[in-house]
């Protein structure tokens, strides 16, 4: 009896063993595959640089309602001309390229200081796809919308399509990314029903919430031994 309970105990321990070493061979496989240099700095600059190009857009465009600097009157967002939808354009296309230099100089920046994976391979590549499919579709919509004239809708288009982007690639990096993503679609969602506030969403959706998300992830991820 002694010597069967002692087989059976062993046993018993070899399972744990063996479930233990599954667990820590699962984590260290979803570690190596997931995208961790995206630095939570960069984040909080993208929603700075967001916010600066807010206001720029309030003094080109109109629709300043909600700065308590600028007259009250000028509540509609002038975009009845190819110059100022030019400009628009102009403005959103720069943002967006600021904002990707950034975010893959300071991602590789990190990866270099913490010995992290920053390679073109596979992962990447799925994770690149799955972030610019949304978003450039919702590009190609807010265009559409600018060049027939219907202004109302594209801070919110551009929102929507921003927030499914995020939520669309957060397999592939830290899933607390899709958080960030669902705030951008709420305020895109709210954003439909409002009126004269397009650049104020704007500004809340990639200004404040990248600035408040990015200090959250930076202080969770970005202090990676």
């Amino acid at each position: 009896m002694l010597l069967c309970g002692v087989k059976y105990f062993l046993i018993d321990m070899n399972k744990n063993d063996v479930l233990e070493n599954l667990r820590e061979i699962k984590q260290m496989m979803e570690k190596s595959s997931r995208f961790q240099a995206i630095s939570g700095i960069s984040i909080i600059i993208v929603g700075v640089y967001a916010c600066i190009a807010s206001l720029a857009a309030c003094y080109l465009l109109g629709g300043a309602n909600w700065l308590p600097f600028l007259p009250k009157n000028d509540h509609i967002l002038h975009l009845n001309t190819p110059a100022r939808i030019r400009w628009a354009v102009i403005l959103a296309a720069g943002l967006f390229l600021l904002s990707a230099l950034t975010v893959t100089a300071m991602a590789y920046a990190k990866a270099k200081r913490h010995q992290l994976r920053f390679e073109a391979d596979k992962r990447m590549f799925q994770m690149a796809f799955n972030f610019l499919l949304p978003l450039g579709v919702g590009a190609l919509f807010c265009i559409a919308l600018l060049t027939q004239g219907h202004y109302g809708l594209t801070s919110s288009v551009m929102l929507l399509f921003y927030g499914l982007a995020l939520v669309n690639c957060q397999h592939y990096t830290y899933p607390a990314l899709r958080f960030l993503g669902y705030g951008e679609i709420l305020l895109g969602i709210i954003d439909c029903f409002s009126i004269h506030h397009a650049l104020l969403f704007w500004f809340l959706g990639f200004g404040v919430l990248h600035i408040l998300f990015g200090i959250l992830y930076s202080l969770k991820y970005d202090r990676i031994k």
